[in-house]
């Protein structure tokens, strides 16, 4: 069975669909993780007040709620449990709206199952890099030990996998990263290049370190990557 520091990685499954939900259940189980399995968010609620998991695969549409709204909750509530939330919604912005209700990935129905177990590892696996002293550049600063953003006295909610793309874009301040670099770096070797995955995080950034009158210090390069451009200040 995998473990982690504390025991085994345990995961929350919810999923209404119970031919969905017995399947991704069973092809876990066999991939050695331990598998809870709800399928209504009163059910998620029961689960997580009980229990303490390693990371959540939530679907959006539920019979009782909604699985956005009730990962806003848990983020209100402080819960950090990293979320891989389900949906059959495949805009940009559907995306976007996700991971601002506090997911860290998504995963657009339907999938292949291989593709689930490697966002579920970029989830588990924690960057070394989140363990450094705290960044600073320009007005924004990160600190990592906190999973917090800062501009300037405003705390800027970020998901756990925004908190790895940004410190890595803020450590090579000025420069340009490559998209491949950012998927190798924050979420697994083997995960599909080919998906959108960074540009949804990207502007889902975008969006929270927008200020009046002035750009989101992230700057696409065509063809190249992205570049983290400070308003003032030097890295540290």
């Amino acid at each position: 069975m995998l473990t982690c520091e504390n025991g085994p990685v345990r995961l929350l499954i919810v999923e209404d669909d119970k031919a969905l939900g017995a399947v991704l259940r069973r092809g876990l189980v066999d991939e050695s993780y331990a598998v809870d399995l709800v399928g209504t968010v009163a059910g998620a609620e029961e689960a997580v007040a009980i229990n303490q998991y390693d990371a959540v695969v939530l679907d959006l549409g539920l019979p009782d709620g909604d699985g956005a709204q009730l990962c806003r909750a848990w983020r209100d509530r402080g819960l950090t449990v990293p979320v891989l939330m389900l949906t059959a919604r495949s805009s940009l912005n559907d995306k976007v709206g996700g991971l601002d209700s506090g997911a860290d990935d998504f995963l657009s129905k339907p999938f292949d199952f291989p593709e689930l177990t490697a966002r579920l590892r970029a989830l588990l696996r924690r960057p070394a890099e989140l363990l450094a002293t705290v960044l600073r550049v320009g007005d924004l600063e990160l600190d990592p030990a906190r999973c917090q953003v800062c501009q300037g006295e405003v705390v800027i909610p970020v998901t756990a996998k925004e908190l790895a793309v940004l410190a890595m874009l803020m450590r090579h301040n000025g420069k340009v990263v490559s998209k491949t670099d950012l998927l190798e770096h924050c979420w697994d070797e083997h995960y599909d290049g080919l998906s959108n995955v960074v540009e949804v995080h990207i502007a889902s950034l975008r969006r929270k370190l927008e200020r009046p009158g002035q750009p989101a210090p992230i700057e696409t390069l065509r063809g190249s990557g992205y570049r983290f451009v400070a308003f003032s200040g030097v890295s540290s």
